[in-house]
């Protein structure tokens, strides 16, 4: 009986034992796994203010027609679409290289650029127009270099405003032809003058107009694609740290667990003795 008592001990240690080298081993290579991950130096970053203030707006149109098969009519839609790329990299100057590689072979401009920060520590902040037939490859492909951490595409749709913007431009022309006739017609000098500051008036006006209508220009169509790169450090970690680490994890876990076998057994053992007890009184 003694000899078959120690046994089960033995077998219960070993068992136990195997169960924390167990726990241990795993920890151990999870870690190696997963904490040699890259640590960015911010990877959510944030476009600076300037980027939105100096880069022109992106506009692009679509033509398409709506109706019944007989007598369709053509639409023009003026839209602007965004993608917004947020990515960080232990390789820095590579892909750098690699992102105004892809600007090149798809034709964009680079129309806002922003670089800062002492190596290690370098962030990239690109606004790019791309020709809207490009848009989607290069976005593919943008997406691929770096390890991305936010990525979005935005389409909103501008045809109201374009409109807008050219019944306006037409309203102040028809102004100017209004006030240039009543001008020919002579007056007082005071009179003229007001004429004059008005006619000067409307014509910025126009020229602040044409400014923005030109953004629709089928010329000058874009789409924006937003990179940020921002660097980060590779993890170094030695051995005795993630021995370190895997040892305290194993040890609160290994525990919790012993804690909750107990449990298990404690409530087991009390059901046992309810039933022999039931037993014994019927």
């Amino acid at each position: 009986m003694k000899l078959y008592i120690k046994k089960n001990i033995k077998k219960t240690i070993v068992w136990l034992l195997g169960l924390f080298v167990l726990m241990f081993a795993f920890r151990l290579i999870y870690g190696y796994q997963t904490v040699t991950e890259v640590a960015p130096t911010d990877v959510f970053l944030q476009l600076e203010s300037g980027m939105e203030m100096n880069a022109r707006k992106n506009y692009a149109s679509m033509k398409y027609k709506v109706g019944v098969a007989q007598s369709p009519i053509g639409v023009d839609q003026k839209y602007e679409k965004i993608a917004d790329i947020r990515t960080y990299s232990t390789q820095f100057d590579a892909e750098e290289t690699a992102i105004r590689k892809e600007v090149e072979n798809y034709k964009g401009l680079i129309q806002f650029e922003n670089k800062s920060g002492n190596e290690g520590y370098r962030k990239l902040d690109l606004i790019i127009g791309v020709p809207p037939q490009h848009f989607d490859f290069i976005y593919g492909n943008l997406i691929k270099i770096g390890q991305v951490q936010a990525k979005q595409i935005t389409k909103t749709d501008k045809t109201n405003e374009y409109k807008e913007l050219n019944a306006k431009k037409t309203s102040l022309e028809k102004i100017r032809q209004s006030l240039i006739g009543l001008k020919e017609k002579g007056g007082k000098i005071e009179e003229f003058m007001q004429l004059e500051n008005r006619i000067l008036e409307i014509e910025q006006q126009l020229q602040e107009l044409g400014v923005s209508l030109g953004n629709f220009d089928d010329e000058n169509e874009f789409c924006t694609v937003k990179v940020a790169l921002s660097e980060g450090k590779e993890l170094h970690i030695g051995l005795l740290q993630r021995i370190k680490v895997a040892l305290e994890w194993t040890i609160k876990y290994y525990l919790l667990a012993m804690l909750a076998f107990s449990f298990m057994a404690f409530f087991a053992y009390l059901a046992l003795l309810s039933i022999e007890k039931i037993k014994s009184n019927n």
